[in-house]
């Protein structure tokens, strides 16, 4: 067993972790911030061989000294749950971003877990560029950024990453008392803990569960000492499955862009087993609206992107990620998402088949993709797209305001009942629904206390609506004509959709004029 790293709390200041949505007020909701200086000696491990099944041995290789840090959230102790959410964060940007924390904070505060932002790869304390970059955007990590601050720190490589990561987990886990740790990671981050769950927690066996969100198809490698991990090297690797003899709960949420182009998912995909389960969003991007915020513009990209409800989905992920850790009960399984060769098999409004369903594809207004427009950006790539119904469609789809927002409540309900969405977020869930697409009386909203209809088969999102079988393309970025002017396929036939992030040549992420690339964290 690796040891635990040493603490040591760093004055008050700002931590750099501020994303594009404020998150709660944790002073508020009875929150504490600590940022601590995080040191000890870290091992690297080496392998034989990596298989594509998961099924690693690693051995120790070398070890190396470390100070890095980690940002520590926690609750009144009176109102704490006992429970750990560790977050590796993201430096696809070439700065720590935590994109977990922007999904699901929501969640972790109003359950009283504790919360941990680690600093484990070399590019978010040492800096080094984004994975691609808008003007050549990188980061000159922690130290540059205040060097009064973090000059201290020092990162020996993300060959010992991963120790790294387990050392500085256990070493909080210990200090809160903890008795369930869960560790999460999006992006590139998903393929550190692809990586983890398959040759270290087998070895430490530290977590009791681990979500991994938005992974790619390969693993991450296991590294190099003195230097950060490029992700061209990465998503080019082989697929990996997670090893089916995993001994805690794994729970991947994926969304549409990862499946194909440069993430490449797919090969990766696996059936369910008694320790995996994985949740394909419908409608959903690699990263979206919910991330960007009132930044959107800055990416310059050259559709709205993605508007999807996948922040629900992953606070419900969580929810039962921890339930399944401590009382061993499984959240339910998925339908994957529909595909036919390389490409997506949409519905007649143009939306995905199959996959977790939300109410903003059982009832919808617009076409929500994870895919995008032909030339854009690499990071516009990954926010996705929306496109408007036209009004004519929407006439034919919805009678008026009403009869949209009952079939979205009934939507909603659905999505809850399945346990993809909470109960708690029923009401935010609802004041999400964009009746204003539809003209007509502009005060016309969802009241939160009000059940949706039982059964509507005109709502496009009932189970016997007949929803048409059109199959998107992800290698031509063209839907036909009809679609290229409305977003909508004009007959069930096959339709070729957006550019998928493959057909942009380059590495794996961008930022986009400072902030806006800081806040996302995405690769």
């Amino acid at each position: 067993m690796s040891d635990r790293a040493t603490l040591a709390a760093l004055p008050p200041g700002d931590t750099g972790l501020a994303g594009a949505r404020p998150g709660p007020d944790l002073a508020a909701v009875g929150y504490t911030e600590t940022e601590y200086a995080a040191s000890g000696t870290a091992v690297s491990y080496a392998a034989d061989e990596l298989a594509p099944d998961g099924r690693w041995t690693l051995r120790e290789s070398g070890s190396a000294p470390y100070v890095t840090r980690v940002v520590v959230r926690r609750p009144d102790p009176a109102a704490a749950s006992g429970t750990l959410v560790v977050e590796w964060l993201n430096v696809s940007s070439g700065s720590d971003v935590a994109p977990g924390w922007t999904f699901y904070a929501e969640e972790v505060v109003r359950r009283g877990h504790a919360y941990a932002a680690v600093s484990a790869q070399h590019a978010g304390v040492e800096g080094g560029l984004s994975s691609v970059s808008v003007g050549g955007i990188g980061s000159p990590g922690l130290g540059g950024r205040d060097p009064a601050r973090y000059g201290a720190l020092s990162h020996p490589g993300d060959a010992f990453a991963y120790d790294l990561f387990t050392q500085v987990a256990r070493a909080v886990a210990h200090d809160l008392g903890a008795t369930c740790v869960l560790a999460t990671g999006e992006s590139q981050s998903a393929y550190a803990l692809t990586t983890y769950a398959n040759g270290v927690q087998p070895r430490e066996g530290l977590f009791d569960g681990l979500l991994v969100h938005s992974r790619g198809g390969a693993a991450l490698p296991l590294g190099r000492p003195g230097a950060g991990l490029p992700m061209a090297e990465v998503v080019g690797g082989t697929p990996t499955r997670l090893r089916t003899d995993l001994d805690v709960p794994v729970l991947v949420v994926q969304t549409e862009t990862d499946l194909f182009g440069r993430l490449a998912f797919l090969p990766a995909r696996q059936p369910d087993h008694e320790r995996l389960r994985t949740w394909e969003l419908a409608g959903t991007a690699h990263a979206d609206k919910h991330m960007i915020g009132e930044f959107e513009e800055l990416l310059g990209c050259p559709a709205p992107v993605n508007r999807g409800q996948q922040a629900f989905v992953l606070r419900a992920a969580l929810h039962h990620l921890e339930r399944w850790a401590r009382r061993g009960q499984a959240p339910r399984h998925a339908d994957p998402l529909a595909v036919d060769g390389d490409g997506f098999v949409l519905d007649q409004v143009g939306n995905v088949h199959g996959g977790v369903r939300t109410p903003a594809v059982d009832a919808p207004v617009e076409v929500l993709s994870g895919l995008t427009l032909p030339g854009a950006s690499v990071i516009c790539e990954l926010f996705g797209s929306t496109t408007d119904l036209p009004a004519d469609r929407l006439a034919e789809l919805w009678r008026d305001r009403e009869h949209y927002l009952a079939a979205y409540a009934d939507a909603a309900d659905r999505a809850i009942d399945a346990g993809f969405v909470l109960a708690d977020d029923r009401a935010e869930l609802l004041a999400d629904a964009r009746p204003e697409r539809l003209g007509g009386s502009a005060t016309t909203r969802m009241s939160p206390g009000r059940r949706g209809t039982n059964g509507d088969i005109d709502a496009p999102g009932h189970p016997d609506h007949d929803r048409g079988g059109a199959r998107m393309s992800e290698q031509s970025g063209e839907r036909g004509a009809a679609e290229e002017n409305t977003g909508v396929p004009d007959t069930p036939e096959e339709h070729e959709g957006p550019s998928s992030p493959s057909s942009t040549p380059g590495g794996e992420e961008s930022r986009a004029d400072g902030f806006a690339e800081e806040a996302t964290g995405n690769d």
